[in-house]
């Protein structure tokens, strides 16, 4: 691997990171999310404990399905990097497609080619956004003056 990113742990570690962080965030999500939808879907008088109830019914189903993208997402991740030996935006794009065509196969292949693209697409653009952003705010390379110019007089 000669692009190989050797600021994150081995394999086995990443798909490990990426279902516990995907499952905080769906969870934290969820519970916000639920959360709200809880206190407005309450009485008056019950708002608080409307949104709780909500929050505890609801938000770690959301983080189970986020950590499951996730893990998901990491296995096929760290697969294709196994199998193409370089590491890329195509590799995220691939495994997004493989991941969305495994969670919608028991809907049927249609459903499961549809999702396989809409999520190949989604992870294009984040990687996209990703590259493009990198460029706008990487720092510019400064030029090097050779040392015959440096060096050559000014004629008046």
């Amino acid at each position: 691997m000669s692009h190989a990113d050797h600021t994150r742990d081995p394999c086995p570690y990443v798909i490990l990171s990426d279902f516990g962080g995907a499952f905080s965030m769906g969870a934290i999500g969820g519970g916000i999310w639920h959360g709200i939808k809880g206190a407005r879907n309450s009485p008056k008088g019950e708002r608080l404990v409307g949104s709780l109830s909500a929050i505890k019914a609801r938000a770690p189903v959301v983080g189970g399905n986020f950590g499951v993208w996730g893990g998901l997402f990491g296995s096929f991740d760290c697969a294709v990097k196994g199998y193409r030996q370089k590491e890329d935006p195509w590799n995220a794009i691939i495994s997004g497609f493989l991941t969305g065509g495994t969670l919608a196969l028991r809907a049927g292949p249609k459903s499961a080619l549809t999702s396989a693209v809409g999520c190949g697409v989604l992870l294009g653009v984040f990687e996209g956004v990703g590259v493009l952003m990198n460029r706008v705010f990487a720092q510019p390379v400064p030029q090097m003056q050779l040392p015959e110019q440096a060096a050559a007089p000014a004629v008046a």
